[in-house]
């Protein structure tokens, strides 16, 4: 009796194991995609151009906050 209390328990650690490595893949790819998922991967880039761009004197503070506030509306 004892071996097969051995066989049951290797079972549920391999069952385990495997139930973890496929979670981790899963977590990974949508950890990865979440950006392209939500859409929202160019709009902290896109203020940071904005900001570079204020802070090189290409655009005044004006021009920056309308720009800004436009960036945010297409959040929405």
């Amino acid at each position: 009796m004892p071996m097969m209390d051995g066989y049951w328990f290797g079972g549920l650690v391999m069952m385990l194991f495997w139930v973890f490595v496929i979670a981790g893949i899963v977590w990974l790819v949508l950890a990865l995609a979440r950006p392209q998922l939500r859409g929202g991967g160019d709009e902290p880039s896109a203020l940071r151009i904005l900001e570079e761009r204020l802070a090189r004197g290409e655009i005044d503070v004006e021009e920056f906050r309308t720009r800004r506030a436009a960036l945010h509306e297409m959040k929405r």
